[in-house]
């Protein structure tokens, strides 16, 4: 097993939105952007190198109907495909063409659903990321020099991570399949908070460890 603690920096190109005031001075509460799309893979409008984050590609409308709803930063969103299985995610651009929202294809494997079927995208607020159990398919994962520093790298485009989500990455022309075992959060105060199954990833100190590939055979 092995255990490492990093912190991730924010890289989200859209976040802080300006409150709005209503009445007597008070802000506004956030209100919940929930939509329905038709989902496809990143392949589906080219961009390949997204394949293998944890972040989404939403239509115009979205961003503007996300400015009208006063959304908390950093824009996080449930994803529920139509079997009820879910998964949470980032944005990275709002250049999808309208109507659709494209997902990296693993996120379309776990949800269990097929290009053009009909996704639910709705915003969530997530705790901070406290500790994360992750476990790669093969021991090769294992293998390489630094894989700490691989998984590190490979989280940057993450902004959350959810219990069951089996995610990839893609390293010196090789794909790596990590499945998600167990996250805990924590508040504000850094104090821990029970019965968490997804947490943001995005500008916080994570402690992960390593569980033993699924492929691992006592010696």
């Amino acid at each position: 097993d092995g255990e490492l603690t990093f912190r991730l920096r924010g890289s989200e190109r859209f976040g802080k939105m300006n409150l709005d005031w209503g009445m007597f001075g008070l802000p506004r509460p956030p209100m919940v952007f929930d939509q329905h799309f038709k989902v496809s893979s990143v392949a589906f409008c080219g961009r390949l190198d997204c394949n293998h984050g944890g972040k989404i590609f939403l239509p115009p409308s979205a961003l503007h109907a996300l400015t009208q709803l006063n959304i908390s930063y950093p824009m996080l969103f449930e994803l529920t495909g139509s079997n009820g299985v879910r998964t949470n995610a980032g944005v990275l651009e709002f250049t999808a063409e309208e109507g659709r929202c494209h997902v990296p294809y693993w996120m379309l494997q776990h949800l269990g659903v097929e290009e053009n079927s009909i996704v639910r995208v709705r915003s969530t607020k997530l705790h901070l990321g406290k500790f994360a159990k992750l476990q790669p398919h093969s021991k090769t994962f294992l293998d390489i020099s630094n894989p700490k520093a691989v998984l590190e790298n490979a989280l940057r485009s993450f902004s959350a991570l959810t219990e069951g989500d089996t995610f990839t990455i893609d390293y010196n022309n090789s794909i790596y399949y990590i499945n998600v075992l167990e996250v805990k959060g924590k508040d504000e105060n850094m104090v821990e908070v029970p019965g968490v199954n997804a947490v943001t990833i995005v500008e916080t100190d994570i402690e992960v460890d390593f569980a033993p590939p699924l492929d691992y055979e006592e010696p």
